[in-house]
C-alpha cells in the first residue's frame, strides 16, 4: 500500500495531474468517477491567494466526492508561498502540493514553477518553510532540470525528502523541452531506486495507453503514475489502465452514448461552476478528445468548438446522438 504521510492511496495509485484550466472540479468529477485515485487542483498562484484574487480563491473549491485531493500552489517568494500554504490547508484538502515544474514563460521566467530549477538551494529552503507551516502532508511536483546541463534530480529529491516532503512526482522532461520530445523516465527510476530515497516516487509524462502504463510500472519501478494530457477528454484511461494491469486485457472503448453522457455531465458542471461564458469556452479543449477517432465527426467538432451558448452545444450533442444512431459508428 502506497502511503503519503498517513494517507493511503492504493497499491499502485493513478494520479490526475494538476493542469491549468483543465483540472478543475468539473473535470476532476468525471476523472474520479472513472478511476483516478488521487487528484490535484489546478495550480494556484500564491500571490493571488494571499490577495484574495477571485480566480485564485475559486480554485480552492473542493468536494467530498473528490477525496483524497491535494491543492497545488506556485510562486517565487518564500513568505508568500508559506502564507498561501496556510490558506490552502484551511480549504480542507488531504495534501498541499508545491509546483516546481510549470514550464510556461510567464511563470518560470519569474522564478516560480520550473524557474526554481535555476536556483536549487532555494528549493529546500522554500519547501521547508511550507512543511513547517502545514500540518497536512506536503508533496512536490517537479521536472528533471532546467535543461540537459542542469539535471540534478537525485540531489533535488534527497534534499526535498530531508526537509520533510512525503511524496515526489517527477515529469520526465526538462523545462527547456516544455512538452516536446519524449519524457525520459530513466532519471525517475534513478531517483526511485536510490538507496537513500524512501518516500513514494510518482512518474509523469507520455502515459496515454494501458500498455505503456504497465510497461513503465515494470521497467522503472515507480510507486504510481500521474496522468495529464492522456486524460483530457478521455477520463476512461484510469479504469482502462487498472483493468489492463489486473487482467492483461483491454476494456472495450466507451460507446458513443457513454462519450456523450460524460461530455454532457462535464459540460453541465462546467457551466454551473464557472458560469456560461467561461464554462462553454473552456469545454472547447475537451471535445476533440471526447470524440477522437470517430469517422466523419469533424463537422460536428467544428460546430461544438464554435458554439457560443449552452443551448447550442446541447443541441449539437443531441444531433450527434441522432446522426450516429442512423449511421454506423466507425473508429479510425
Amino acid at each position: 500500500m502506497v502511503t503519503i504521510g498517513n494517507l493511503q492511496v492504493g497499491e499502485f495509485p493513478l494520479l490526475l495531474a494538476p493542469m491549468e484550466d483543465v483540472s478543475d472540479p468539473p473535470f476532476r468529477a468525471v476523472c474520479k468517477k472513472n478511476g483516478a485515485d488521487l487528484m490535484y487542483t489546478e495550480f494556484i498562484s500564491a500571490e493571488g491567494l494571499i490577495r484574495d484574487a477571485v480566480k485564485s480563491v475559486q480554485k480552492l473549491d473542493i468536494y467530498d466526492y473528490e477525496r483524497p485531493i491535494g491543492i497545488q500552489i506556485f510562486g517565487e517568494k518564500i513568505e508568500s508561498m508559506r502564507e498561501a500554504a496556510a490558506k490552502a490547508e484551511e480549504a480542507g484538502p488531504e495534501l498541499v502540493d508545491i509546483n516546481y515544474g510549470c514550464p510556461v514563460k510567464k511563470v518560470a521566467c519569474k522564478g516560480a514553477g520550473a524557474g526554481i530549477l535555476l536556483d536549487l538551494p532555494k528549493m529546500p529552503k522554500m519547501t521547508e518553510e511550507i512543511v513547517k507551516q502545514c500540518s497536512l502532508p506536503v508533496t512536490v511536483k517537479t521536472r528533471l532540470g532546467w535543461d540537459d546541463n542542469t539535471i540534478k534530480i537525485v540531489e533535488v529529491a534527497k534534499r526535498l525528502q530531508d526537509v520533510g516532503i512525503k511524496a515526489l512526482t517527477i515529469h520526465g522532461r526538462t523545462r527547456k523541452q516544455m512538452y516536446k520530445g519524449v519524457a525520459d523516465w530513466s532519471y525517475i527510476a534513478e531517483v526511485k531506486n536510490h538507496p537513500d530515497i524512501h518516500i513514494p516516487i510518482f512518474g509523469n509524462g507520455d502515459i496515454d495507453a494501458p500498455e505503456k502504463a504497465l510497461e513503465y510500472k515494470n521497467k522503472y519501478g515507480v510507486d504510481g503514475i500521474m496522468i495529464g494530457r492522456g486524460a483530457i477528454g478521455y477520463p476512461w484511461i484510469f479504469n482502462e489502465i487498472k483493468h489492463y494491469m489486473k487482467t492483461g486485457e483491454h476494456l472495450p472503448p466507451p460507446t458513443l452514448q457513454e462519450r456523450l453522457n460524460v461530455c454532457r455531465k462535464h459540460l453541465d458542471f462546467s457551466v454551473e461552476w464557472k458560469g456560461p461564458k467561461t464554462g462553454i469556452f473552456e469545454m472547447r479543449r475537451h471535445y476533440t478528445a471526447y470524440f477522437k477517432g470517430i469517422v466523419n465527426f469533424k463537422p460536428f467538432r467544428k460546430r461544438l468548438v464554435e458554439a457560443g451558448t449552452y443551448e447550442e452545444v446541447v443541441e449539437i450533442l443531441e444531433e450527434v446522438a441522432n446522426h450516429f444512431e442512423r449511421e454506423p459508428l466507425v473508429h479510425v
